[in-house]
């Protein structure tokens, strides 16, 4: 059995899973744009249910996926002398998958997790305290929340602020791209493993896989110097 245009047909889906993590890249873009700009609910809103919506899109493509590639592999092993019913038996698989659906699932999706986490960095970096009526209070307590602010936009790597900021998913530290990226190249030449460049931290296995970029905190490293 020629299983070209299975191969084909798992091309294209796999074409239409890189559109859909391109509309979930800008919706996390828009909505960080909304946060700037302070319209930071009703529209926000909006965007989190559309990258929901994408990110059930998402889960549909890799279930009828992996239901072609099971069924490819079961005839492959078995090969049977009469060619099976393979719209059948994908139908059968892929149903079995979609019925373990859980709203859970759309919630571990990988862009959903950063989304929600860089809405939360973004809320940090953004957020004013109009509503205080004590504006002493107001103002030492905005001067300390800037000082943070500024000594989070230095790279432990370089001592310098950074340009491009990325965001290690495990502890939490930021450090500028390059500069991390060259230590993980060195250390992996050398077969050694990468310690977090932060003072105190812990965290001894740095990979690259790990690294995000940090779009909330370029976005007040932007502002912060526009200002």
């Amino acid at each position: 059995i020629s299983f070209n245009c299975v191969d084909s047909s798992l091309s294209s889906l796999k074409n239409c899973q890189s559109y859909i993590n391109t509309g979930m890249d800008i919706a996390t873009h828009v909505a960080l744009d909304l946060v700037e700009s302070f319209n930071d609910v009703e529209d926000v809103n909006s965007m989190e249910n559309v990258m929901l919506e994408y990110a059930a899109m998402d889960r549909e493509l890799n279930h009828y996926m992996r239901a072609i590639e099971e069924t490819v592999n079961q005839i492959k092993r078995e090969k049977p002398e009469n060619i099976p019913d393979l719209k059948y038996l994908v139908k059968e698989k892929f149903t079995a998958l979609e019925s373990k659906n859980s709203d859970s699932d759309l919630q571990r999706n990988e862009k959903y997790v950063y989304f929600k986490d860089q809405l939360k960095q973004m809320r940090k970096q953004f957020c004013h305290q109009s509503d205080n009526d004590n504006e002493a209070i107001e103002q030492i307590d905005e001067d300390i929340a800037v000082t943070q602010s500024q000594m989070n936009f230095i790279c432990p790597i370089t001592q310098m602020e950074m340009k491009r900021p990325v965001r290690n998913k495990v502890c939490g530290h930021t450090y500028e791209e390059d500069a991390i990226l060259k230590i993980i190249q060195t250390r992996k030449q050398q077969k050694k493993k990468v310690r977090c460049p932060k003072i105190g931290c812990s965290h001894a296995d740095v990979k690259g896989s790990d690294l995000v970029p940090d779009e909330a905190l370029k976005r007040a490293i932007d502002s912060q110097n526009k200002q």
